[in-house]
């Protein structure tokens, strides 16, 4: 993705989206017509001290109002004026609430595409990132680049503004508005060293925030293991350092800022007085000319300190966008293919084959899966053993359609899983975790994460499968809160409400990834219980090291180093 050089190259981005073309181009018209209407009451300060003084006006000016048919009298000056100051009052306030709007849009948008993509991207590319970046960069980065682009907004309303103003000046005195023009872009080309400082410290705020949601997330996540071992000063000392070096750099960015603004003030008022006596002195400019013109400098020099530090601001928030866009870049690369509408249900009848099935991770030097060739018949029980490493999970997720692999082939009854047909086996497929994840929700509203339509009496009947007719007695049962992750339940109450929630989807495939290595014995042996009970039922696929359920199995395979070394067929022994 080709990013525009330049102050706001990087926001053509935005025009890209239909949906914020027209709001956008709408803003900008407003913005227009309330600089337009500022330089027109800044102007009509010169008829009406023209009507008071009885001094004479401009001749451009003047023959402007002639063909306006609007006479340099006190009364009517006014009332046009005030109506001119009512009508840009209007306009501004459109202008404010519908630049919010855009902003927030921008932002919001930025946000639910970013997410779409996470989801949509292909496991292989989500299991290599960490996942506190991109918290940082869902949750962070949109407010700062919502911030940036109302700095565009308001660059380009000051810019309008300032035009308006120099028109203005232009009409009442061309040679003074041009000396005066002319120091302005001076100053401006003399802040350039300045605005490229902006992105460093903007990339360095980026930086610092990474680090922080990196330590929160990290330390919330291991709060458990923190309290055991007296971490609790540790984890403070890190947070303070990790807050004092974001904090830093937000205020390396304000003194740069502010240093900037105080030294163009003192060049814009240096540039004031200069116009003023070049005004009187050189060109002997009549006091009706020369208060109106004073009035549109000094309205102009403050503009030209707030543009300067509009552009410094969105110079700061450019790196957020990079980073966005970026993500964006890679996430659109990895999406999975969507099966078509029109595309079959796999359905598992037969069995389950993989032949000569390669696989690496990024990054690693060593293959994690080498021509693995396995074949695992429809309701049969397999189990994965060997060492820690040996590519058992790697294998269970090519099983089930998590990740594709780099080479061979993987068929559901003579049917490839290739391209958009792997997330459609999905959806016949069903995981248990070593560690069950259970949301701070009632267990109604975590099991409904497999079957959203699913009624009491289905839930009922997934429970009892599961061996977890625990529920039901709880006060509240089915609606009963289960605590962050699932806090307020034992281990093994929470694993048999994972497999519970499995079963609610009727899987032609169920994987369970070591589901009972951190339990005790008697939650183990209610896992089994279960688990026994589905066997022959649906077609079930085991890791583990070793243990009571391998003994359930109907073939345990071993992998070792990314290959079979070992299979050993259970029915036949029996």
């Amino acid at each position: 993705m080709n990013i525009s050089p330049g102050p706001f190259g990087e926001a053509a981005w935005l025009l890209r989206d239909p949906r914020l073309r027209f709001r956008i181009v709408w803003v900008l018209v407003l913005v227009l017509l309330t600089s337009l209407t500022e330089g027109i009451g800044l102007v009509l300060l010169v008829p009406l001290l023209a009507s008071i003084s009885g001094g004479g006006i401009p001749p451009l000016l003047g023959s402007a109002l002639t063909g306006l048919h609007l006479p340099i009298e006190l009364g009517p000056l006014l009332l046009v004026f005030v109506g001119v100051v009512l009508l840009r009052a209007i306009i501004q306030y459109t202008r404010v609430i519908n630049g919010d709007k855009l902003s927030f849009a921008v932002a919001d948008g930025l946000r639910i595409e970013t997410l779409q993509l996470l989801l949509g991207a292909d496991w292989r590319t989500l299991s290599a990132m960490r996942q506190s970046d991109n918290v940082n960069l869902l949750l962070t980065n949109p407010d700062r680049i919502r911030f940036a682009f109302d700095q565009i907004i308001t660059g380009v309303a000051i810019m309008a503004t300032l035009a308006a103003t120099g028109l203005a000046a232009f009409a009442l005195s061309p040679r003074v508005a041009l000396v005066v023009m002319a120091a302005g872009v001076l100053v401006l080309i003399a802040y350039a060293g300045q605005r490229r400082r902006a992105v460093a410290l903007g990339e360095a705020l980026g930086e610092a925030y990474e680090r922080l949601f990196a330590l929160v997330g990290e330390n919330l996540g291991a709060l458990r293991l923190i309290k055991s071992l007296h971490g609790e000063a540790r984890v403070e000392d890190e947070l303070r350092r990790t807050i004092r070096q974001q904090r830093a750099a937000e205020l390396s960015f304000t003194r740069s800022a502010q240093i900037g603004q105080a030294t163009l003030q003192v060049l814009s008022s240096v540039a004031l007085a200069l116009a003023v006596w070049i005004a009187v002195v050189q060109f002997g400019l009549a006091a009706t000319v020369l208060l109106p013109l004073v009035a549109l400098f000094a309205r102009a020099m403050p503009l030209l300190s707030a543009l300067q530090q509009s552009w410094q601001n969105w110079l700061h928030g450019v790196p957020a966008l990079r980073e966005t866009l970026a993500l964006k870049e890679r996430l659109l690369a990895a999406q999975e293919h969507v099966p078509l509408a029109s595309a079959p249900a796999l359905r598992l009848d037969r069995a389950i084959m993989l032949e000569g099935v390669r696989f690496s991770h990024e990054g690693s030097d060593r293959p994690a899966l080498s021509d693995v060739s396995l074949t695992l018949p429809a309701r049969s029980f397999t189990a994965l053993v060997g060492p820690s490493g040996a590519g058992k999970s790697t294998l269970a997720d090519i099983v089930g359609g998590l990740i594709s692999p780099d080479g061979g082939t993987v068929t559901v009854d003579g049917a490839s899983i290739a391209g958009p047909m792997r997330r459609s086996w999905r959806e016949s497929v069903a995981y248990v975790q070593q560690e069950p994840l259970l949301f701070h929700a009632t267990i109604a509203e975590n099991l409904r994460w497999a079957r959203p339509d699913a009624d009491a009496a289905a839930m009922q009947t997934a429970l009892e499968s599961a061996s977890a007719q625990f529920v039901m007695g709880f006060e509240n049962g089915l609606e009963t809160v289960v605590g962050d992750r699932g806090g307020r339940l034992s281990g093994g109450e929470r694993q048999r409400l994972a497999l519970a929630r499995a079963l609610l989807r009727n899987p032609a495939l169920l994987i369970l990834d070591e589901p009972t290595s951190s339990l005790d014995s008697a939650s183990e042996a209610a896992i089994c219980k279960a688990i026994e009970q589905l066997k022959g039922k649906i077609t079930i696929l085991l890791i583990a090291h070793r243990g009571s359920l391998t003994a359930l199995a109907d073939q345990i395979v071993t992998l070792d180093g990314g290959r079979i070394v070992d299979r050993l067929d259970t029915t036949s022994d029996n």
